[in-house]
């Protein structure tokens, strides 16, 4: 919204163009049917894509890649089907990976599951595939498909998997796993099973039937499963449909397989580098449903331009791809234009729609348009104004006209002709409307319905990797006598030192936010609570006469009066008094924050995530803080830390007063005495404890230097722990001083039953005395890549199992070695300490408390 009518600039950005001054012109905007564009920028595309642009749009079948995780595609596949076959195709994944492990930061859960969901988008930029999701949640591993179907809601996994069909309308449906125990994962297993029956499903208009508001039935012609060689197992089959995939594209400049490795190698979360494999290689397909395939994946699709009655369509995109011209692609202009004409007037409201979105692409393409709406500012609160630079340009001599901008809510008629190559810069003050939602994923809006299934505002946002900006200029444009309608985002741009320009969303952020300014907090027995609370101000208003409560369960335990903020970021110490803690009967507790000024409550925190490879992610949740109350001691003082896949235990051990110092090279080798040979020895000898980080073997590669060092350590009277490690990408062969074997062996049942082996054991009762009661309210998993074998030496403390499985006893092996300890424990502290469990908090303090037993 406007407040009152500006002055804007036009700026030419060439030689001998002068600032031309408008007034502004303010007209009511009826939108007809044009075709709207969405991207945080509109940029062409690069001839060759554009080429291989016009040649998917001669090809009508479409295929549709399933599977449950990012990283599940096939990369290879995508990319042959995309720029070889030139077929349109989409990777539906169930899950945006919100269960894995995280080989980059602390994030988990929700906030890993929209790092990856951007990898995967990362991802399709190159390979050029589409991307879909359903709402399941990853929830973490799970044996098989009965186990995942305790979790997820079949029937609303299948319902979500009918709307994607149904909307994208695939002809060939992929899956990368079978419905038994060869797919390794009861999540894998599950996206083959809904596949089958969501493809039986789709064209059935009984079959939910409340979709049919927004799509039609749609039915494909057949399920192929994607066969595949993973390790030792092998589900290949030369009697299986076969297809050469890998092929040399002169276009790239590599083949397939090789810009595969470069697609994959974007899950930069998962460690998931993949090599970039030149040369061909075979597919293998076996058939599920339909029809089926004996030599290509679309055998009895004649789905052409022509078999649907429009043999001009074809003939003119025969030609306009025969005589495109790379240097010159707004030579096809016009031909684009009169083929333009043809594809509204289609009959199929579906395939039209769905073609005029990828023509006009193209068509903007040729005209080497370039648009965005950018600010300074990265973030923005409701009602506030800001002015915005909308940056225009076009590369053709074709007539590209600005008819008409509407800012937001007021329209401007313009009716400029974009001059070659110029460009047009023009400078405007926006209000952001007083309604607008805070910006955070769509999916991450509300509470979700359960642990393993999103909660979706509107149901047609199903199926979306991300919803669009509300916030959007739109420009109507006339490129000969075509019209157009063009969606520019607000989006913030900045000049990096190291990236050069960034463009990202505008990012709507609350006038106040409140962060208490630790993760969790440890109160014991009978001890007063302190807490610190952050405020965050974002806004120059005033807050008058508020309040801050501090609430459990609803219940006031502290807060205080505000009169006034002044509009700067401040922290305020509470207390919550020992007899108010007493009466709580839990030992895990979560309190809440929120502050009350002029009538609105403020209790937001935001979840800001930024690494190089992605843009800015942001998400919302309840400013809340997970405290332990009770009994928990330790009595290591002084901790050697070695970092691993990032994790939140260091953190946790600084919370609970160990010094912790993270080890370096220098550490090991700075003070050594060559003569002696013990400088290391006697520098790491300070600490109470080392303790190795999750998966510190797959990502530390001086771990090899170090061993030695470390068994020494523990050799003369040190601690060691070791968190668990995978098979992948090793360091070192032998992780400890006596041998085990890691494995692929997990319990995911979280609540599973926990035998004490020896109850006796030291680190069992010192200091902290464990029972099962410790081993209550763990999240997702007991643990996972538990050794299979091990040497004698070693004393294992816990039997544990997933249902009707053999028990395990390699969740934590202890061993004696010299006057020290050490102790191999895969159990998964680095997801129960972050969620406040008390009792493996208790566990993990003994095991760093060994060496003073």
């Amino acid at each position: 919204m406007i407040t009152k009518l500006q002055e804007k600039r036009f700026t030419y950005i060439c030689p001998a163009k002068q600032i031309q001054m408008f007034k502004k012109v303010i007209t009511a905007c009826i939108l007809s049917f044009y075709t709207v564009f969405s991207a945080q920028q509109v940029r062409p595309s690069k001839s060759s894509e554009i080429y291989r642009e016009l040649k998917t749009l001669k090809h009508l079948p479409k295929v549709l890649y399933l599977a449950a995780h990012p990283d599940d595609e096939n990369t290879g596949l995508l990319s042959w089907l995309i720029n070889d076959k030139n077929v349109e195709t989409g990777y539906l994944s169930l899950t945006r990976g919100d269960g894995g492990q995280n080989l980059l930061g602390t994030e988990q859960g929700a906030a890993l599951g929209l790092i990856r969901t951007h990898e995967l988008l990362e991802a399709r930029k190159l390979d050029g595939a589409q991307q879909f999701f359903t709402r399941a949640i990853d929830f973490g591993f799970s044996k098989n498909t009965t186990d995942t179907f305790k979790q997820w809601d079949e029937n609303s996994i299948i319902a979500d998997v009918v709307w994607v069909i149904r909307k994208f309308r695939p002809d060939v449906i992929i899956c990368r796993f079978p419905p038994t125990a060869a797919a390794g994962h009861g999540q894998h297993a599950a996206s083959a099973v809904v596949a089958e029956k969501a493809f039986k499903l789709a064209g059935d208009k009984t079959a939910f039937p409340n979709q049919l508001k927004y799509v039609n039935v749609w039915q494909p012609k057949r399920v192929l499963w994607n066969t595949f060689r993973f390790g030792a197992v092998n589900t290949t089959a030369e009697n299986q449909l076969k297809v050469t995939v890998g092929q040399y594209d002169a276009q790239l400049g590599m083949g397939y397989g090789e810009l595969a490795g470069l697609s994959r190698s974007l899950h930069k979360s998962q460690g998931a580098g993949t090599q970039s494999v030149a040369g061909i290689k075979t597919e293998y397909f076996s058939h599920v449903a339909g029809e089926s395939a004996k030599t290509t994946l679309f055998d009895g699709l004649t789905k052409t331009w022509t078999s649907q009655g429009n043999a001009d369509i074809d003939q003119s995109l025969d030609k306009i791809i025969s005589t495109f011209n790379f240097n010159e692609p707004d030579q096809s202009l016009p031909a684009l234009l009169a083929l333009r004409k043809k594809v509204v007037m289609l009959k199929d409201s579906d395939l039209k729609k769905d073609k005029i979105k990828s023509l006009d692409n193209i068509i903007l393409s040729c005209a080497g348009f370039m648009g965005e709406v950018v600010t300074n500012q990265a973030e923005a609160v409701a009602g506030e104004n800001h002015n915005f630079r909308l940056n225009l340009i076009s590369r053709t001599a074709n007539s590209v006209v600005l008819e008409n901008v509407k800012w937001l809510s007021q329209s401007e008629n313009f009716n400029r002709k974009l001059s070659k190559d110029s460009l047009i810069t023009i400078q405007h003050d926006i209000q952001i409307p007083t309604d607008t939602a805070l910006t955070e994923p769509y999916w991450l809006a509300k509470p979700a319905v359960n642990a393993a299934t999103f909660s979706v505002p509107n149901d047609t946002l199903v199926g979306l990797p991300e919803a669009g900006s509300p916030l959007n200029v739109l420009l109507d444009l006339k490129i000969g006598l075509e019209k157009f309608q063009v969606k520019l985002p607000l989006s913030f741009k900045k000049l990096d030192p190291v990236r050069g320009d960034v463009v990202e969303a505008l990012r709507i952020v609350p006038a106040l936010e409140l962060k208490f300014t630790q993760p969790l907090y440890l109160v014991k027995e009978n001890e007063d609570l302190h807490l610190s609370l952050n405020f965050k101000v974002n806004s120059n208003k005033q807050f008058n006469n508020g309040k801050v409560n501090l609430l459990y369960n609803g219940e006031r335990l502290g807060g205080g009066d505000l009169k006034s903020i002044n509009g700067k970021d401040f922290t305020l110490e509470y207390v919550i008094p020992k007899t108010q803690l007493a009466s709580i009967k839990s030992n895990q507790l979560q309190l809440d924050a929120n502050f009350i000024a002029d009538g609105i409550t403020y209790n937001k925190k935001q979840v800001l995530i930024q690494y190089p490879h992605l843009p800015s992610l942001q998400y919302f949740t309840p400013a809340t803080v997970a405290v332990m109350k009770g009994d928990i001691q330790s009595k290591a003082k002084k901790v050697g830390y070695l970092q691993g896949a990032g994790d939140f235990i260091p953190e946790f051990l600084r919370i609970a007063g160990i010094q912790v110092d993270v080890l370096k090279d220098e550490d090991f080798y700075g003070n050594l005495n060559e003569s002696a040979g013990n400088g290391s020895q006697n520098k790491l000898s300070q600490y109470d404890a080392i303790v190795l980080g999750v998966r510190a073997n797959n990502t530390e590669k001086k771990l090899g230097r170090w061993m030695p060092f470390l068994w020494s350590y523990v050799k003369a009277g040190g601690n060691l722990l070791m968190q668990y490690n995978t098979n992948q990408d090793t360091t070192v062969n032998q992780l400890g001083m006596y041998n085990f074997n890691i494995a692929n062996k997990r319990v995911t049942e979280e609540n599973a039953e926990v035998k004490f082996l020896n109850p006796n054991h030291k680190l069992l009762n010192f200091p902290n005395k464990i029972t099962e009661d410790d081993f209550k309210s763990w999240v997702q998993e007991r643990g996972a890549y538990f050794p299979a074998q091990w040497d004698v030496a070693y004393e294992p403390l816990f039997e544990m199992h997933d249902t009707n499985e053999e028990p395990l006893q390699g969740s934590t092996l202890y061993a004696k070695y010299g006057k020290g300890n050490f102790i191999y424990s895969p159990l998964a502290f680095f997801r129960q300490l972050p969620a406040g469990n008390v009792g493996a908090a208790r566990l993990f303090l003994n095991f760093l408390s060994a060496q003073k037993n």
